[in-house]
């Protein structure tokens, strides 16, 4: 695995996502400045805290790692499996879970209902959840099958196409889906060595017309955190933050440091940022401080824990 070469980028974009995760974790709901408040110096390590351990994964990294081995295990894209693999996660009391993610996971109803009956009757569920969980299918799904190589819309319809119908396991707002295909084409483009932020007008001429403004708005070259109108715990400051710190840093570790620096829901949006830099920057570019205290347990398959060296296998697997 060659440094600066695909495969690189492609660990980059799965390790990255779960570095993220477990780094943002102990700063979940903390005000702007939390991190470099912790670590003035720049040179941030795995601390732990807020009831994890250091270097432990969220439920970010653990529904990835579901999504994952389901696209491996099944040979493609069988959502009533993933839907099931869910269930059994959040049937087995993980640490922390979305409220909205269980309720639908956890309610009874099909896996093709559940999210659009919960959305049907609490009208919104643009929560980000569903890019949180992003990083393993965008790899999967940057070399869709059947998509004639060169053919740049071709494979841009299809990676967006398998986030939409991902998101919708869990989430009825289209909001979620279009954000989720977003970050799936960024990362396409990524692995593809290209630059995600020149690939957005393409992307968002992509997204449902009714979502495609606002969405646009939030990837805007001017966007920044403190232009936020929700919490970004939703989806589209979420992703306009990792886009944002992509940007504006130019090593993994920058814009690790300048997305959980915002606050709020640092555990994802450092999730989403670690799969966008990991795509951009490479696996090569994220510290050893970082990779080697990282665990990723897995409620509900007894004991498995699964660290850098199973998530890199897993990546290069996704990616061919």
């Amino acid at each position: 695995m060659g440094w600066g070469s695909r495969q690189d980028r492609v660990v980059g974009t799965v390790v990255g996502s779960a570095v993220g995760d477990a780094l943002g974790a102990p700063f979940e709901f903390g005000p702007a400045g939390v991190w470099s408040a912790r670590f003035p110096d720049g040179t941030g390590t795995m601390c732990g805290g807020g009831g994890w351990d250091p270097g432990e994964a969220t439920d970010d990294t653990q529904m990835a790692v579901l999504v994952a081995e389901s696209l491996l295990e099944r040979d493609g894209l069988d959502l009533p499996d993933i839907f099931d693999r869910f269930r059994r996660w959040a049937a087995a009391g993980p640490k922390d879970i979305g409220i909205q993610t269980e309720i639908v996971l956890l309610g009874g109803d099909p896996w093709d209902l559940a999210a659009a009956l919960h959305f049907q009757v609490e009208g919104r569920a643009a929560g980000n959840g569903s890019l949180m969980r992003a990083a393993g299918s965008a790899v999967r799904f940057a070399r869709a099958a059947g998509v004639v190589p060169g053919d740049e819309a071709g494979a841009r319809a299809a990676t967006m196409d398998a986030a939409r119908r991902i998101a919708a396991l869990t989430h009825g707002d289209p909001a979620a889906w279009e954000g989720t295909a977003l970050l799936h084409e960024l990362v396409r483009v990524a692995l593809d060595g290209g630059d995600p932020t020149a690939a957005l007008p393409a992307a968002l001429a992509e997204v449902g017309e009714d979502q495609r403004a606002r969405w646009a708005a939030a990837l805007a070259p001017d966007w920044h955190p403190g232009l936020a109108t929700e919490f970004n715990g939703a989806v589209w400051p979420c992703l306009g933050t990792a886009v944002w710190a992509l940007r504006t840093t130019s090593s993994f570790e920058a814009a690790l440091g300048a997305a959980i620096d915002v606050g709020g829901d640092t555990d994802t949006v450092a999730a989403v940022t670690g799969a966008l830099a990991g795509a951009v920057h490479g696996m090569s570019a994220i510290p050893a401080r970082w990779t080697e205290p990282l665990h990723v347990p897995l409620p509900g398959h007894g004991e498995r824990v699964l660290r850098t060296a199973e998530l890199t296998a897993l990546a290069l697997r996704l990616g061919g």
